[in-house]
């Protein structure tokens, strides 16, 4: 696809400095930059690339300064690194294209009932009284279970596993191999040494503006539900247990796990691998930094922890100081 800098910058609400008819087919890192490409500068150590680069088009924040002569056509935004993510996003919807289709191989059941221009690939099975919103794509290989429930404009990509009865909101992501509504892991130690199984018969709900990683597992709950909030957005190979509550717009990186019915707040941040014990609470806008082990209540909103046991940053890098210092007195 074709844009010029001055649709680029109506659509980003910028100024442009240089050929309003500067036509660009692609994007690129600021320091690779070629001709018919966009690319972006928001980070001060990127600088010497800016009056480098041979891209068409270049963001910038409103406040830039060049030093030197600047080759590109400038699109001069608030917040270049947002508007590099919101032009992603213009351009995506773009290229999508809704349409009814029906694989061949697909199994729809007779008492589903699918939207408007709902896509339905080969091999992929649909459910008795499943309801799909209108404009949702299902690829290949994909496994909707009965009763559930899936919104308008979901994306589900190749190899989702959606166990019976799960609800799923709008503009919901799915990535490969996803799984909604595994059984969690519950088990009742007998007198002989053994373990009995406990039947997990909740459900999953997902709000709306969910994107889940792939390989990601989300059990189901022994009872009521384990519930994924609004904006919530879930990376790679991430484990979240059964009756867990994430709220509205938290953001967990790969490979980080969630041990069972722990309340997580809103728009909190979970670094990659981090792991939380079952029954805590995590207050609002949590951030919990990278490997950190989270063993017991954060009751404090807008706190940053570090370690394990987790414990606030600032304590965690004066006791990693002194930890590090009595290792090079020996």
């Amino acid at each position: 696809m074709k844009f010029t800098a001055a649709e680029l910058a109506k659509v980003l609400k910028g100024t442009v400095e240089g050929d309003p008819n500067a036509t660009v087919t692609s994007f690129s890192k600021i320091e690779t930059g070629k001709a018919g490409q966009l690319c972006f500068f928001a980070n001060p150590k990127y600088e010497q690339y800016v009056y480098t680069t041979r891209a068409g088009i270049l963001l910038v924040n409103k406040d830039f300064a060049a030093k030197q002569a600047v080759t590109p056509t400038l699109i001069r935004v608030d917040n270049a690194y947002a508007a590099i993510a919101q032009l992603l996003k213009y351009v995506s919807d773009q290229k999508k294209s809704f349409r009814r289709h029906r694989g061949l191989r697909s199994s729809v059941a007779c008492s589903a009932r699918l939207g408007k221009k709902v896509y339905v690939g080969d091999f992929t099975r649909i459910g008795r009284h499943c309801r799909i919103g209108d404009y949702t794509k299902i690829y290949e290989n994909v496994y909707i279970g009965e009763g559930t429930t899936i919104g308008s404009r979901c994306i589900l990509y190749p190899g989702v596993r959606i166990y019976p009865g799960m609800v799923i909101g709008d503009n919901v992501i799915l990535h490969a191999n996803s799984v909604i509504g595994s059984d969690g892991f519950g088990n009742v130690p007998q007198s002989d040494g053994s373990w009995e199984k406990i039947e997990h018969l909740g459900k999953v709900i997902i709000g709306n503006n969910v994107e889940i990683g792939a390989c990601t597992t989300i059990d189901r709950a022994e009872m009521e539900a384990t519930v994924i909030g609004n904006g919530v957005k879930i990376d790679n190979l991430c484990q979240i247990a059964h009756n867990v509550q994430i709220g509205d717009n938290t953001v967990m990186a790969a490979q980080c796990g969630i041990a069972g019915s722990t309340k997580i707040g809103k728009n909190c941040i979970l670094a990659g691998q981090v792991g939380i014990v079952g029954h805590i609470t995590l207050a609002d806008n949590t951030t919990v930094c990278a490997q950190a082990g989270v063993i017991g209540n954060v009751r404090k909103p807008g706190q940053v922890i570090f370690g394990s046991p987790a414990i606030d940053r600032q304590l965690y890098l004066k006791s990693y100081a002194r930890f590090k210092q009595a290792g090079e007195d020996k």
